[in-house]
């Protein structure tokens, strides 16, 4: 559960310019699954195509970003096998704060990883 030096030379430049376009809304969402008991551990897909991992938070056309963003947590994660069950306890040591770092599931063909990525200071 590092951060992929993959992901840090292929996605990480697209991915961040997303981001900071709508870290906002996937700051207040990640409030909101925490607050409503839905999961301690929420996490926004990244995908170029549209995918049917977690509801759809934002697509891409509608703020021109080149990812589109879903909304999902762990146990939607478990449920699909996308975190096998022997990897719960690994997967939520590893998480940050969610209220200091996004947890992102970044999806790009036969390319799947996580990244956590600092929410920018006030």
């Amino acid at each position: 559960m590092q951060n992929d030096p993959e992901l840090n030379g292929k996605y990480l430049g697209t991915i961040t310019k997303d981001f900071v376009q709508v870290f906002d809304t996937l700051k207040e969402a990640s409030y909101l699954i925490r607050k409503r008991d839905i999961s301690k551990y929420p996490i926004f897909v990244f995908s170029r195509e549209v995918t049917q991992i977690g509801g759809l938070l934002i697509a891409a056309h509608e703020r021109e970003l080149e990812w589109h963003i879903n909304a999902s947590y762990l146990e939607d994660f478990v449920n699909r096998q996308l975190v096998g069950a022997d990897k719960i306890e690994e997967f939520q040591q590893a998480y940050r704060d969610a209220d200091e770092y996004c947890c992102l599931f970044v999806i790009d063909r036969d390319f799947m990883n996580f990244v956590f990525v600092p929410y920018p200071e006030d």
